[in-house]
């Protein structure tokens, strides 16, 4: 029986990293698809439409392939319809991180698994929470200064310094705050009697 083609639909190092973990063949093919809210109401409805779309994209390119799409919404206590996006410069950083001190986070993050060709399509939303320890200005302007997150929702890279940033963390895989929520694809790939491990 022939091998699907696995695919990523995504341009993320991190998530791209996480696959790596798996060690089984698939690539990369970044998706091109209009990422701003669309009158959802929770961070929940918006990560789930962007990880359809961006799977469902690269499914109609790919018919055959196996497509995994992931995309994630941050959002503060109390405003789940608030949502917190990659700060992309330093001052933004700075001012996300303000405000995340002392703040508890939590992450919407979902996943679409979709392969055109037998009409497989399961979309599903994990969630992760973070209490952030109260920051001074000088913790977060040399935080932002080593780790660079700038393209990181919430401005932190929990995979490295930013779990200096933390008092506690909340949920049940880790992969969730990192952007792909790997048992959850683990549990997926094996229905389609892909060897993990």
């Amino acid at each position: 029986m022939k091998m699907s083609q696995i695919i990523l639909a995504s341009s993320s190092q991190t998530r791209k990293a996480l696959m790596d973990r798996l060690y089984i063949d698939y690539q990369c093919v970044v998706p091109d698809i209009d990422e701003s809210p669309h009158r959802e109401n929770h961070a929940d409805d918006l990560a789930k439409r962007l990880a359809f779309e961006k799977a469902k994209q690269i499914s109609d390119q790919y018919p055959e392939a196996i497509v995994i799409g992931s995309d994630q919404v941050a959002w503060r206590e109390g405003a789940p319809d608030i949502f917190i996006g990659k700060p992309l410069t330093h001052e933004k950083a700075i001012k996300q991180l303000q405000a995340n001190s002392d703040k508890i986070m939590y992450f919407s993050t979902a996943l679409s698994v979709q392969q055109q060709s037998t009409g497989f399509e399961q979309t599903l939303v994990e969630h992760y929470k973070v209490k952030f320890r109260k920051l001074t200005l000088t913790e977060i302007e040399r935080y932002i200064r080593i780790d660079q997150p700038l393209m990181c929702a919430g401005s932190f890279k929990c995979e490295s310094l930013g779990i200096s940033l933390f008092e506690n963390m909340s949920g049940q895989d880790q992969t969730t705050l990192m952007g792909l929520p790997m048992i959850q694809l683990c549990h997926i790939l094996r229905q389609f009697n892909i060897l993990v491990p």
